[in-house]
């Protein structure tokens, strides 16, 4: 096969993919066909965990350093104000003469998906001198526990990986983790006529302020600072009541700089936080923040094409990664989750070109 027939091919196997609805946790439909459809392609035993399929290096050989191609099958749900129809790919050309396949998923994240497979295939018809792994991952847009972290376990050690995600092809070499945290105030209910009772809603509010205001003493040179964003907050049952508990929500996207456990204890410290005035519980801290150094060869090889590295602050299956790792794929972040989202044909056509210019002979 060459470059040429498989572009064309991941093209069509991406028009199938639209086809078949593969909201998170909902990918069975989708997984059954791309397993069926990598079998008949590759000839390879396709392995399967949940709805997660991977195939492994034909040539492969423990002695080696192997690298993980990794991009997910699901998407996020379709908004009411599609115009086009999510579920059918819809192929238009605009102004500009590019030809945009429209539908769910064709820019997050089918279009890596079917790049990142026909660029595994490109390769494995020889030997690397490292292993490769390809793996189409369930679940990445709700961090599901039966996505990649349930299969990472599964496979063999991993010493890269490059994650297709949406980033006009730039290498992203470092992304942002995240921590969300459950804040409780507890307070003391009495009579909002007389001056009676301890208020919880204006306990919340002073933390919510601190949180506004705290700054973290180090900033990554990649990702800057750590984000804290209160995004939600719940008290009171009437109007002359005062209300005893609140109970407020924080996004915080954490950076290189510290870890995630380390992130809540400051916050917590920030906050004056006690168990039985205020609480604040991180509902988990495994979504951690991921990149690669400078020096590593793989970055070395992108950057040598001209590429431009950039932080990234939005999560991908990469937060549960624990070997270094950057995201790099075909289409734009922008258009993500929006309606009416599309990848251009040129753009999968310049992904498979690069990924293989990148990939191919590469020593780790």
């Amino acid at each position: 096969m060459d470059i040429q027939t498989a572009q064309a091919a991941a093209i069509g196997l991406l028009k199938a993919m639209i086809a078949i609805p593969s909201v998170s946790r909902d990918e069975q439909a989708v997984a059954d066909m791309l397993q069926q459809y990598m079998s008949d392609a590759t000839q390879q035993t396709v392995h399967r965990h949940n709805h997660n399929l991977w195939l492994i290096d034909p040539h492969y050989d423990d002695k080696r350093p192997t690298l993980l191609l990794n991009a997910h099958i699901d998407t996020v749900k379709p908004s009411s104000s599609w115009q086009h129809d999510p579920f059918s790919p819809t192929v238009e050309r605009d102004d500009k003469g590019h030809t945009r396949i429209y539908g769910l998923g064709a820019n997050d994240d089918g279009a890596s998906v079917v790049s990142l497979l026909y660029v595994w295939m490109l390769l494995t018809q020889t030997q690397q001198p490292y292993n490769l792994i390809f793996l189409a991952s369930a679940e990445e847009e709700v961090s599901g526990r039966n996505g990649i972290e349930s299969v990472l376990p599964l496979l063999p050690k991993i010493d890269v990986a490059l994650v297709g995600e949406p980033t006009g092809m730039q290498p992203a070499i470092a992304e942002k983790g995240l921590v969300v945290l459950d804040g409780v105030a507890h307070g003391k209910s009495g009579h909002a006529a007389r001056n009676e009772g301890v208020n919880a809603l204006y306990l919340a509010l002073d933390a919510i302020q601190k949180l506004r205001e705290y700054r973290f003493p180090e900033e990554s040179a990649t990702l800057g600072p750590v984000k804290v964003t209160t995004t939600g907050i719940q008290a009171g049952t009437t109007h002359n009541v005062i209300p005893d508990t609140c109970t407020f929500m924080v996004d915080v996207r954490t950076t290189d700089a510290y870890s995630n456990e380390s992130v809540v204890e400051m916050l917590r410290e920030a906050v004056d936080a006690t168990p039985d005035r205020l609480k604040l519980t991180p509902r988990s801290t495994r979504l951690q923040p991921s990149g690669i150094d400078a020096s590593h060869p793989l970055l070395q090889r992108i950057l040598c094409l001209g590429r431009e590295p950039f932080g990234s602050p939005t999560l991908s299956d990469q937060a549960l990664m624990r070997f270094p790792s950057l995201k790099m794929g075909p289409g734009q972040s922008s258009r993500s989750h929006t309606a009416d989202e599309f990848i251009e044909v040129e753009e999968i056509e310049e992904a498979i070109n690069l990924y293989y210019s990148v990939l191919n002979s590469l020593v780790l």
